[in-house]
């Protein structure tokens, strides 16, 4: 199947398989322990009906919102990922491209393989940076006066990872691990040559901005992401986000929160939005999905946050249905990654062309013309 065939999500899912060496497609496609929360994330959707307006006037459909202030052409954000240049040499340059044909907020991962600088030259739409604070202090300070520089408009503080989650399928397929160390790696990589030369040779896999900003970063004799997880801190509290509101003049997200007393302490410790998350199933096995999370929290804070709906959107349906409950916007990580590694840049288009018209359709469908009218009214959970 090439992209031109492609007709949703999954069916770039499984063009990405085909092209991707099999310890990255299952880095991309695993979640933690036994993988519940990675299916409740999208399968959570399916327990919400729309309930459709008949006999509206549908002629316009009015997609038009704002995203941390930003005003967007439909409300989907690209999330943050890390390593985009594991699925596609083009990586993220290409993605935040095709975020801004599509009108949409772009964020850049703190563990991306391109700069906070190269992203900003690639693209001049709308622009956040995902952020972990790591021991070194020194990295995040730099890290904020770099996107501050580069035009950045929102600060995505991630704060579900004081330990990295227990992906088992890194395990069983040999992620991370040099290929020479499994002979089932050495024969799933030796069919992928193209794959090999960016990594081994070109050096595409580097965390940039790890490195360009840290000396012991790139002499740790561990490897990087041994560094990495050195550095998680489990120390983190609410004051270091009311440090970082204090240091941050844009939009501060908090992004991995899910409870309303979570969230209301978001807020004040100077938090402008939330992205109910659970690292797409990656960390904490058991914990909600996110769709579960929106109504309770819209309906004590919405007026003081904006709520984005971050994990398991597959479909157009799924994203009116967030909206519905009462999140301000959604944001689409994996989706946009089986799209990248299935095609590229032009992947990714095809596949946000996709989304945006199931949004536009589901919209037409439930009889209702504009994003800013959608409502409790229009859904209601099964049974």
């Amino acid at each position: 199947m090439n992209i031109a065939k492609c007709n949703n999500v999954m069916d770039f899912r499984r063009v990405a398989k085909r092209r991707l060496p099999a310890p990255v497609f299952h880095y991309l496609d695993g979640g933690a322990d036994d993988e519940l929360t990675l299916a409740r994330n999208t399968e959570a959707f399916g327990d919400y009906e729309l309930l459709p307006s008949q006999l509206s006037d549908v002629s316009n459909v009015d997609l038009r919102s704002t995203i941390f202030g930003q005003e967007v052409d439909w409300p989907v954000m690209i999330a943050p990922t890390g390593a985009s240049k594991l699925f596609h040499g083009a990586g993220e340059p290409a993605v935040a491209r095709a975020a801004e044909k599509f009108g949409m907020v772009y964020s850049l991962s703190t563990l991306s393989t391109a700069t906070i600088e190269d992203v900003a030259a690639a693209t001049g739409g709308p622009k956040a940076f995902q952020l972990y604070i790591f021991k070194d202090r020194g990295l995040t300070d730099e890290w904020l006066n770099r996107c501050s520089e580069a035009g950045y408009s929102a600060l995505q503080l991630t704060v579900d990872t004081p330990v990295a989650g227990n992906r088992e399928r890194d395990f069983v397929y040999g992620f991370g691990a040099p290929p020479r160390s499994r002979l089932r790696q050495v024969a799933s990589f030796a069919r992928y040559p193209g794959w090999l030369y960016r990594a081994l040779l070109r050096n595409d896999l580097e965390m940039v901005n790890i490195t360009s900003g840290s000396e012991a970063a790139r002499n740790w004799k561990g490897g990087i992401r041994k560094y990495i997880d050195e550095q998680l801190e489990r120390s983190l509290t609410w004051k270091d986000v009311e440090w970082l509101a204090g240091r941050w003049p844009g939009a501060l997200v908090i992004k991995g929160v899910q409870t309303v007393e979570d969230c209301r302490k978001a807020a004040e410790s100077g938090a402008t939005a939330v992205m109910l998350s659970n690292h797409g199933g990656r960390q904490l096995e058991s914990a909600p999905a996110p769709v579960d999370c929106i109504a309770a929290v819209a309906d004590a804070l919405r007026d003081r946050l904006e709520i984005i709906c971050d994990g398991g959107i597959r479909r157009g349906n799924h994203v009116v249905k967030a909206l519905a409950l009462g999140a301000h916007a959604c944001s689409i990580g994996r989706g946009y990654l089986f799209a990248l590694a299935a095609g590229g840049q032009a992947g990714v288009e095809r596949a946000l062309m996709l989304l945006r018209a199931e949004v536009e359709r589901t919209m037409a469908l439930a009889g209702c013309d504009s994003v800013r009218k959608l409502g409790r009214s229009h859904v209601r959970r099964r049974g």
